[in-house]
Order: structure tokens, then C-alpha cells, then sequence
């Protein structure tokens, strides 16, 4: 498990460290291509899925970066007295680490996940938000679980590219599972999980308004555009995530 730099919360070790940090160790691992960093979100429902699925949660903590994707996080880590890093999101660590290789005039990105038009779009958008940055591939994988053939295929099309970054968006805790299964046949030196990203960078769904972000509402605009898809997460999710802070870190019962 993950130690250094990092506070278990729940369960998962989450990171202390500033974005800006973040970003520095993976530009570090892309010019030395002699390891490896793995991104991930926590955010309240992948922390209480991450409770019943040990899968999951071995998908968490073997992950490299973690992050605090959301408000509630970030303030119930306050309530539990549990120091972690500010709250960053899938769609700041992407802008970050994408903006970073674009002003250095040089990287290979390929985009796992989505659908065919969701990649369109985004090829379309990588190459006037990026322009010095190499589009190596795009792959929508079938909308089911895949063979041990397809998987091979998919991570052999993956290695051809020999891109520097794979972004991955199949939603958690789908795609957390695949890179944990998979890191190690993946010859990438960034590998990360940003789910909605994809549809935020594409233009597909769009972000909450700034103002929204700032305060940290945008899960009420997320809810109010998909409810069908987010409220079980805001409902359900929610109120037992702050159930479990309590009980675990401030009552002390396991």
C-alpha cells in the first residue's frame, strides 16, 4: 500500500500532496519511462463502494496518485481531523499534466474508453487545445466485460502507440479494476482514470459553471443533469459516506 506523501481515509490512502506536485513526479516518470504512475479519484461514492468491493480497493491503494475528487471529501477529512491534499479533480489533473507536456513542446497521448463519437470529438479538440502533442491513438472497447483476447488485443494496440500518457474513461470502478488487472502489461509511463473527463473535454456533457466548481456544488449540477445516473450516488451514497466517517474516524469504531 501506498504510504508515503499519503493519509488512509476509509481505508484508502489518499495524497497530501499539491497538484503542481503531482503533475512534477509524472513528467518525471514520462522522461525517464523506467517506472510507472497510475492516477485515481476518491471521491464519497467510490470510498463507500470501495468498502464492499476489495477489488476496488486494491485498485485504490495500488494506484500511485490518489486524489480528493470532491468537496465532501475534503471537508469530512476536516471533520475527521484526517490531513489530505486539497481537492483536485480528474478534469484538473488532465488539464495540469496535458497543459505541462504542451508548453514542452512534446508528448504521445492515447484515449481508452467512451464511444466512437466521444473520441471524435475529443481528436477534434486535442489537436486545437494541444497543438504541439501527438494524438498516438483512440480505442472505444466494447460496452461489456471483454475476452481474454480482446484484453490482450486492446493492451497490444495500447503498447504499439508507445504513448507517454493513457487516459482511461470507463467510469469507476470499472476502469480503476482494468489498470489495476492490467498496469503491468502496459508498457505507459502515466496511466490514468478520469471517467467524466472525457465527456467534459469533448463537449458531450458539460461542466458545472466555475463559480459552481468554486464553491463546490458541482455535484448538485451534475445531479440536476443526470439524475437518473448520479442520484444514487447524491442519495444514497452521500449520507453513508458521512455515516462511515464518523463511525470510523471520529467515534473510532471499525
Amino acid at each position: 500500500m501506498r504510504q508515503d506523501g499519503a493519509s488512509l481515509f476509509l481505508g484508502v490512502a489518499i495524497d497530501t500532496k499539491p497538484l503542481s506536485v503531482l503533475t512534477s513526479q509524472a513528467l518525471s516518470v514520462i522522461d525517464s519511462r523506467k517506472s510507472q504512475v497510475v492516477f485515481a479519484c476518491a471521491n464519497p461514492h467510490s470510498l463507500v463502494v470501495a468498502q464492499s468491493d476489495r477489488t476496488f480497493s486494491g485498485a485504490l491503494n495500488n494506484a500511485d496518485q490518489v486524489v480528493a475528487d470532491g468537496v465532501g471529501v475534503t471537508m469530512m477529512a476536516k471533520v475527521a481531523g484526517v490531513q489530505i491534499g486539497p481537492r483536485i479533480t480528474g478534469t484538473d489533473y488532465f488539464l495540469a499534466l496535458m497543459g505541462a507536456l504542451n508548453r514542452r513542446g512534446a508528448g504521445r497521448i492515447f484515449f481508452l474508453g467512451s464511444s466512437e463519437k466521444v473520441l471524435n470529438l475529443i481528436a477534434q479538440k486535442f489537436s486545437r487545445e494541444f497543438p504541439k502533442l501527438e494524438l498516438g491513438g483512440t480505442l472505444s472497447p466494447p460496452f461489456r466485460s471483454w475476452t481474454s483476447a480482446e484484453n490482450a488485443s486492446i493492451i497490444s494496440a495500447i503498447n504499439a502507440a508507445r504513448p507517454d500518457i493513457l487516459w482511461v474513461g470507463m467510469t469507476a470502478p470499472k476502469q480503476e479494476k482494468w489498470v489495476y488487472e492490467n498496469r503491468n502489461q502496459l508498457a505507459v509511463p502515466v496511466v490514468g482514470s478520469i471517467g467524466a473527463v472525457f465527456d467534459f473535454f469533448a463537449g458531450t456533457y458539460p461542466r458545472a459553471p466555475k463559480w459552481m466548481c468554486r464553491i463546490g456544488m458541482e455535484w448538485a449540477y451534475r445531479l440536476i443533469k443526470e439524475p437518473r445516473r448520479m442520484w444514487r450516488r447524491n442519495i444514497l451514497s452521500s449520507p453513508r459516506f458521512v455515516a462511515l466517517v464518523l463511525w470510523r474516524h471520529v467515534f473510532g469504531v471499525e
